[in-house]
């Protein structure tokens, strides 16, 4: 099993989702982007929906909880959803585990790829549902208040039934800005696909763990701070948000963890010449 210092890890899969790869690589031209990753016939790249699952100092912790369960037909044929292995919840079992075992659920910001396993329809009281009953979900205030007020940019991705079901339950916790969430684990500003999006930063026995979420889609877009999806809010603050965690990864040799990548889901960023590169870990 995969460790960083003494911080346990896995990815966890809620399956692969197909989305148009003009918004994946944004202003990035076709010609160029398509070498990388070629699109299929409705010109879409595929997206792993890579939860991640933490164990440290006695406690389990969920990044992220993909697409869930309550979407219906027709959305789930427009985004090409596949689950070969299953999906979160199956990923979770495989690894001997149930949703009472997950003690804090972190989301990296409310977009409905990241937190609609955040809650269930309970099929025998018709009520939307926490997924994972025991645990906290952390979730900053400034995302919060974004998705509770949608615009008509981003009303096509907030839903209210990912997060308005916790605050009636009282799992919500709510923080603002860079969180220790445990020693040795944070939460921190990652600015640019959102407001308030926020990244992990694992540091354990002097090893350095960083699940990027939507900071960069794929590790082309961690490679290269101009390559900016047509999804992040706000372009220019994630090119600088980018620079600084490119070369905090390239200086301490962090593993860094991707959350929609399929090929590489996580690697080790070193300079190359003027610019960076990833060399995806085995295994």
């Amino acid at each position: 099993m995969p460790f960083i210092g003494e911080v346990e890890y896995h990815f966890v899969s809620d399956g692969v989702y197909w989305s148009d790869g003009g918004g994946v690589f944004g202003l990035v031209p076709k010609v160029v982007w398509e070498k990388k990753l070629p699109p299929d016939a409705l010109n879409r790249v595929p997206l792993a929906l890579n939860c991640l699952l933490l164990k440290t100092q006695g406690k389990t912790i969920l990044v992220d909880t993909g697409l869930g369960n309550k979407l219906s037909d027709r959305a789930a044929e427009t985004f090409g959803l596949t689950r070969s292995n299953g999906g979160l919840l199956d990923s979770l079992s495989r690894l001997g585990l149930t949703p009472a075992d997950i003690d804090i659920v972190i989301n990296t910001h409310l977009h409905a790829d990241h937190c609609g396993g955040n809650t269930y329809l309970d099929s025998e009281t018709g009520q939307l549902t926490p997924t994972f009953p025991k645990a906290e979900y952390w979730i900053q205030r400034r995302e919060l208040a974004d998705a509770s007020y949608p615009n008509e940019r981003t009303r096509a991705t907030y839903f209210a039934d990912n997060f308005v079901p916790l605050q009636q339950s009282e799992q919500l916790k709510i923080i603002s800005g860079d969180t220790e969430i445990l020693g040795g684990l944070k939460a921190v500003i990652t600015r640019g696909h959102t407001r308030a999006h926020q990244s992990i930063l694992i540091e354990s026995q002097g090893e350095w763990g960083f699940y990027t979420a939507d900071l960069a889609v794929l590790g082309y877009h961690f490679e290269r701070t101009a390559w900016v999806s047509a999804f992040d809010l706000e372009p220019l603050e994630q090119i600088e948000s980018k620079r600084r965690w490119q070369q905090w990864a390239a200086q301490t040799g962090a593993t860094i963890l991707f959350g929609h990548d399929t090929e590489r889901p996580a690697a080790h960023l070193h300079r190359d010449g003027r610019h960076f590169k990833l060399e995806a870990l085995k295994g």
